[in-house]
């Protein structure tokens, strides 16, 4: 269990960061990524919805890894998430290289369309991105401080294009609008498909129980439960009709109002409380606190700049993601498609040093 820290403390624990990254201190993205209900209600409901693609549910189950390692899983994705919003350009810049290199692996065939699917495909990207982005502006909305003035939200889906070019996806087709992302979602659904394995998967994630640490004794779990039940009942607030009949997931709209009433305070109370903030950061994702400490802290990076991640991939040696490691990509494709082998784990145990451990902890 983390300790509590005053700022004071906090401050001197943590190093000042190389740059501001892609965003700073202006940005509406680290106002609104900053912000208490990122943690848990954001990441649940993107991680969640997310898996109404079918080919994104195939890659996971493939993969195996968060059902067999969720809290590492868990810690290393808010860690990369972390990393677009508030780390330095050259290590995120590197991250998201070595990331490409991840889902090489994350290659098959669909059972559920019969399709083959690649995680590096640049539609299945802008998918995961969008749902991402658009479910923490929507929590912050929802539990937060409400809705951005007209000007901070048409920033806000500016910088969700700028964060876009660090996956292989064209930055052309990232919407810019609310109305651009309204029409997006629906688009898309017309090519959602529920599955077994996708409410499983949902139903594995609710519980969230994977956020805690599996060596934290299970009295501390027990006491956890309730806190747990409602945040999970505050993300399934929060998805549309429809996606709770794809995912089978059933909740009164009495529970839903209870889950914001109490959610959106407690978030309140959260946010400006330094200690409690850190301690709730250090308890569900360690891996992520030392990259957001900085922004979170207003520690001054060493040298106050920003770029984007073209200028940074240009300056750093990267290639932009969609160009980036055709050779390995090929070579899995062949491994996969051609050879009927398991695919290679080269860039996942390469992303350990950057990304973090993929050693599954132990439950206590």
């Amino acid at each position: 269990m983390p300790s509590l820290h005053t700022t004071k403390q906090l401050i001197e624990k943590y190093e000042p960061a190389a740059d501001y990254g892609f965003f700073g201190p202006d940005s509406v993205t680290w106002k609104v990524w900053s912000y208490p209900t990122s943690y848990i209600l954001g990441f649940a409901r993107a991680v969640t919805i997310e898996h109404l693609d079918p080919n994104l549910t195939a890659a996971v189950v493939q993969s195996g890894g968060v059902k067999y390692r969720p809290h590492t899983r868990y810690g290393r994705t808010l860690r990369y998430f972390g990393m677009v919003a508030f780390g330095a350009t050259e290590p995120t810049a590197r991250a998201a290289d070595v990331l490409v290199k991840v889902h090489t692996k994350a290659i098959g065939t669909d059972p559920v369309t019969n399709s083959t699917y690649d995680a590096n495909k640049p539609s299945s990207q802008l998918w995961i991105h969008m749902t991402a982005w658009h479910s923490i502006l929507y929590c912050y909305e929802k539990f937060g401080p409400g809705r951005l003035s007209a000007e901070e939200e048409a920033q806000f889906w500016k910088e969700c294009a700028r964060a876009a070019e660090l996956q292989t996806i064209d930055p052309n087709t990232v919407p810019r609008t609310r109305e651009e992302v309204i029409a997006y979602f629906e688009d898309w659904r017309p090519h959602l498909a529920s599955s077994e394995a996708a409410q499983d998967m949902v139903d594995f994630i609710l519980r969230l129980d994977v956020a805690l640490p599996p060596d934290m004794p299970k009295w501390q779990k027990l006491a956890f439960a309730p806190a747990l039940e409602l945040l999970s009942a505050g993300v399934i607030a929060t998805y549309p009709q429809y996606m709770r009949e794809l995912l089978n997931v059933k909740q009164s709209p009495l529970t839903d109002q209870l889950a914001v009433k109490v959610l959106k305070p407690f978030h309140a109370v959260v946010a400006r409380t330094n200690p409690l903030k850190f301690w709730l950061m250090e308890l569900i994702a360690p891996q992520a606190v030392q990259v957001a400490a900085p922004a979170f802290l207003g520690i001054p990076p060493l040298n106050p700049i920003t770029m984007t991640p073209r200028e940074a991939q240009e300056k750093y040696g990267f290639d932009a993601p969609n160009d980036a490691h055709k050779d390995m990509r090929a070579k899995q494709y062949d491994r996969v498609f051609g050879k009927g082998l398991t695919p290679s784990d080269e860039g996942l145990i390469e992303s350990e040093q950057h990304i973090g451990s993929i050693a599954p902890l132990h439950s206590a």
